[in-house]
C-alpha cells in the first residue's frame, strides 16, 4: 500500500473542499441561482397561548411586490398528528398554518410572499393579529404538577436505590440546573422550495436528507419518491438541522400557492422561536460510597419540559447508566407541557447536560470521601456496560484519565481549595470523565470510476451531509486508501436525496458510517475488476485492472450496516476533561487559562478535522458555564435574550489554550475500519470540569449553570472548606 501523505486515512490532510469555503464557492440552501425566484418571510405570534380572532392583510397586500399573504384561512390543509402530544423524531410530520390556535410566543402565524426579500419582510410588519389571549404555562415551578412520565422506557433501575444508600458510608443528594439554550449555527436555517404538479425540489439547510424527504413528502401527503432535496454544504447544525422545521413546510407550500420557486430564511431572531432548542434541566442527583471509594447506589432524577403540541425528552440520565460500577442505580425523566416551542436534540443532547449534574456529584463525593477525583473515578470502572449486561467493544475512560493527568499536571492541583494564588487570582484544577454512544448506521454509497490516459479518478455519491465536521474529507480519504489512488483523484459529491442512501450527519455516526459506506462501495468496485481482469489491485493497480477489461468507465454500489459482534457489544467513545481556572478575588470573573481533552475514539480519519470537532466542542461546553442561557419573559413568554447583543457564546478573549491527545485505538468491534464518534464527545462533560475547577479555585459549589460574577461572589464556601 502506497504510504504517501496524499493517500488513505490517518493522515491530517487539509480540506478538500476548504478552496470552494475561503472562494466563497461553495454553495448553502439561500445561494443557490433559481430562476423566477420569490422571497416569503414568516410572521410570528405575539403571544404564548391564546386563539387568533381576526387577521387584517389588506395593508400588507397593497405593497408593491407583494404576491400572496398565507395564513391558516388559505393554507394548504397538511397531514395532522393523530394523538394529542406526539413523540417528535427526525422524520415527523410538521403541519403549520393549520388553526387558530397558538401555542408559544413567536409561534408561525402567516407567510408573506414577495418579489424581494425586503418586500416581504416590510409586508409582513405590516399584517395585524386580534387574539382571544389566555394564560400560559411559563413558568417552570408552577408546572410542576403537570409532570408526567413520558413512556416506560424513561424510567431505568436495577438494584435498590434505597438499600445502597442505606448500605453506604459517604451520601450525597443535590440538585443541578441546566438552562435552555439555543444552537444557533452560523448559516441561518433556509429553504429554496419548487414545487411542479406534485413534484418537489428544495435546497434546504438539512442534516439528514432522506428523513427531510419523509417529513416534506407525509406532511403534503405525496410520494417520497417525488421529493428531492439537495444540500452539498450546511453551514453548522448542532442538531437544530436534523428535523425539517415548519419553515421548510411554509417553503413548499408557498411555492405551490404561487406556482414559482420560494425561498424562506428564517433571521437570527427567529432561530430563538422556530427552530428548537435546548431545554432546561433539573437533575436531582444521590450518590452513595464506602469509604473506599466503592460506589454504593447512584440515582439520577431530571425534571424538563416539553411543548403542549409534541413531546420531545432529553435523555440526561444516559450516562449516569452506564458510565460508572454501580450494583444500585435509579434513572427518571419528568415533563410538564409549556407553551414554549418543543425542545430537540442539541449537540450531545442528554450526555452535555446530563453529565454536568454526573460528573460535578462525582467531584463533590471525592471531597466527601478525601480521595483524589481522578482516583475516585478510575475507582469505580468497569468493562461492561451495566445497563445492558454487554460488554463494552473497547473502553479507555481509565486510560484516558491518568495519561490526562500526567499531560495536565495533576500533582500540581491544591488538595485544599482556595490555597493557590498568583496575585490576585485563585486557581484551581477540574477534571470529568466523559462518553458517549458511538452508534454506526446502514449506509449506501455508489462509486464511479473512470480512466483517463494512465490515471484512474473516483467519484464517490451518497445522501451524506458536511455539516463543518469533513466528512467530504473523510470519505476522500477513504476512497483513496482502498482503491489507492491520491486524494486529488477522488471526487466526493453529497447531499443529495438522488444519491445512496445513508443516516445523514448527527448522533456522532456520521464518519462511521460514512467511510465503511464509501469503503464497501469500493471493495465492490475492486471485487468486480479484479474478477474482470484475473488481477489483483494489490500487484497491478487500480488503472491496470481497468485496462485489462477494456473498460474506460465503470460503476459500483456498496452497502455497510453494523454486524452480529456489534449488537452483542456496547459502543461507547470515551474521554477526560482537564481545566485550569484562575478566579479574581474581588469580582468572582474567572478565566479559563488551559484545557486538554484526552479522547478514546477509535481511529482517527483525519486528526485535523476531529482536533477541530473536539476543540469546537470544548468551546460549546465552556460557553455552557460562561454565559449561554436562554431566559423566558415571565409575562409574556417571549425570549428576552433573542439575538447575539444579549444571547452570548464564547468569543476568542473567553477560551484558553486547548490541547487534544487522541489515544491509539481501532476498536474493529465498532465497524471494521474501527471507527467510533468524535463530535458530540467534545462537548461532554466540559461543563463539569470547568465547575469543578472553580471549587478548586475558590471552595464555592457552583452547581446552576451559566456560572457568572455575581452567583461566584454571593456563593458561600462548602462546609469543610476554612
Amino acid at each position: 500500500m502506497n504510504t504517501d501523505i496524499s493517500i488513505g486515512t490517518g493522515n491530517p490532510i487539509d480540506r478538500v473542499e476548504g478552496r470552494l469555503k475561503v472562494m466563497g464557492l461553495a454553495k448553502y440552501a439561500s445561494e443557490f441561482n433559481v430562476k423566477n425566484l420569490a422571497y416569503a418571510q414568516g410572521i410570528n405570534s405575539t403571544i404564548a397561548k391564546g386563539t387568533i380572532t381576526a387577521i387584517d392583510t389588506s395593508e400588507a397586500e397593497k405593497q408593491k411586490g407583494v404576491i400572496k399573504v398565507l395564513t391558516y384561512k388559505n393554507a394548504d390543509k397538511l397531514k395532522q398528528y393523530d394523538e394529542e402530544l406526539p413523540a417528535i423524531s427526525t422524520s415527523s410530520i410538521q403541519p403549520v398554518l393549520q388553526s387558530a390556535d397558538v401555542y408559544y410566543y413567536g409561534e408561525y402565524v402567516g407567510l408573506v410572499i414577495a418579489e424581494t426579500f425586503e418586500q416581504a419582510q416590510y409586508a409582513a410588519s405590516l399584517v395585524k393579529y386580534t387574539y382571544s389571549e389566555e394564560k400560559p404555562d411559563i413558568d417552570f415551578d408552577s408546572s410542576r404538577a403537570k409532570a408526567y412520565r413520558p413512556t416506560e422506557k424513561s424510567d431505568y433501575s436495577r438494584g435498590d436505590v434505597s438499600q445502597g444508600l442505606a448500605e453506604a458510608d459517604v451520601t450525597l443528594e443535590q440538585i443541578y440546573n441546566t438552562p435552555i439554550e439555543h444552537h444557533h449555527p452560523m448559516e441561518l436555517h433556509a429553504i429554496i422550495a419548487s414545487w411542479n404538479n406534485g413534484n418537489v425540489e428544495a435546497y434546504a439547510s438539512q442534516q439528514i436528507i432522506d428523513d427531510a424527504t419523509l417529513t416534506i413528502a407525509d406532511t403534503f401527503q405525496i410520494e417520497k419518491k417525488n421529493v428531492r432535496v439537495i444540500a452539498p454544504f450546511v453551514g453548522g447544525g448542532f442538531g437544530s438541522k436534523l428535523h425539517a422545521k415548519q419553515h421548510v413546510i411554509l417553503g413548499v407550500m408557498a411555492s405551490k400557492q404561487i406556482g414559482r420557486p420560494v425561498q424562506m430564511t428564517v433571521t437570527r431572531n427567529q432561530m430563538f422561536t422556530n427552530t428548537n432548542l435546548r431545554q432546561r434541566n433539573e437533575q436531582k442527583m444521590q450518590v452513595g460510597a464506602k469509604s473506599d471509594g466503592s460506589l454504593t447506589a447512584l440515582s439520577h432524577d431530571t425534571l424538563s419540559h416539553t411543548s403542549t403540541y409534541e413531546e420531545f425528552q432529553e435523555s440526561c440520565g444516559t450516562v449516569t447508566k452506564m458510565l460508572y460500577k454501580t450494583p444500585n442505580n435509579k434513572v427518571t425523566h419528568r415533563l410538564m407541557p409549556m407553551n414554549l416551542q418543543t425542545p430537540f436534540a442539541m449537540r450531545a443532547p442528554g450526555e452535555a447536560t446530563g453529565s454536568f449534574a454526573l460528573e460535578s456529584a462525582m467531584d463533590e463525593m471525592a471531597w466527601k470521601l478525601k480521595m483524589d477525583p481522578v482516583d475516585f473515578r478510575v475507582k469505580n470502572d468497569t468493562q461492561v456496560d451495566p445497563s445492558s449486561d454487554k460488554p463494552f467493544s473497547s473502553r479507555l475512560l481509565n486510560e484516558c484519565l491518568k495519561i490526562g493527568a500526567k499531560e495536565f499536571g495533576w500533582e500540581e492541583r491544591p488538595q485544599k481549595p482556595g490555597t493557590k494564588e498568583e496575585g490576585n487570582w485563585l486557581v484551581g484544577y477540574g477534571v470529568s470523565g466523559a462518553s458517549r454512544r458511538a452508534p454506526y448506521q446502514k449506509t449506501s454509497a455508489k462509486i464511479i470510476l473512470e480512466l483517463k490516459d494512465s490515471e484512474v479518478f473516483a467519484t464517490i455519491q451518497m445522501d451524506a451531509t458536511d455539516i463543518g465536521t469533513g466528512s467530504y474529507t473523510i470519505i476522500a480519504q477513504t476512497a483513496s486508501e482502498y482503491l489507492n489512488i491520491p486524494v486529488a483523484q477522488v471526487d466526493v459529491e453529497l447531499g443529495d436525496s438522488d444519491f445512496p442512501k445513508t443516516p445523514g450527519s448527527g448522533g456522532s455516526w456520521g464518519a462511521a458510517s460514512f467511510s465503511n459506506g464509501a469503503r464497501a462501495a469500493c471493495e465492490n468496485a475492486i471485487a468486480s475488476l479484479e474478477e474482470k481482469s484475473g488481477l489483483k489491485l494489490a500487484d497491478a493497480g487500480l488503472a491496470k485492472l481497468m485496462r485489462s477489461g477494456n473498460l474506460n468507465s465503470f460503476e459500483a454500489e456498496g452497502t455497510a450496516e453494523p454486524d452480529e459482534e456489534f449488537k452483542k457489544h456496547s459502543v461507547f467513545s470515551f474521554g477526560a476533561n482537564f481545566t485550569e481556572v484562575w478566579v479574581d478575588k474581588d469580582t468572582g470573573v474567572f478565566r479559563i487559562k488551559r484545557m486538554l481533552n484526552v479522547a478514546s475514539c477509535g481511529k482517527i480519519l483525519n486528526p485535523k478535522t476531529a482536533f477541530g470537532q473536539i476543540i469546537g466542542g470544548c468551546v460549546m461546553g465552556a460557553g455552557m458555564v460562561i454565559a449561554e442561557q436562554t431566559k423566558v419573559e415571565p409575562n409574556y413568554g417571549n425570549f428576552i435574550t433573542r439575538s447575539f447583543a444579549d444571547y452570548h457564546v464564547p468569543v476568542n478573549l473567553d477560551m484558553a489554550n486547548i490541547d487534544v491527545i487522541f489515544l491509539p485505538e481501532e476498536d474493529k468491534i465498532a465497524n471494521k475500519m474501527g471507527i467510533k464518534g468524535v463530535g458530540e464527545l467534545g462537548i461532554t462533560s466540559v461543563a463539569a470540569s470547568i465547575a469543578n475547577a472553580i471549587f478548586n479555585a475558590t471552595g464555592k459549589r457552583m452547581r446552576d449553570l451559566p456560572i457568572t460574577p455575581e452567583k461566584l461572589i454571593l456563593a458561600e464556601k462548602e462546609p469543610g472548606v476554612a
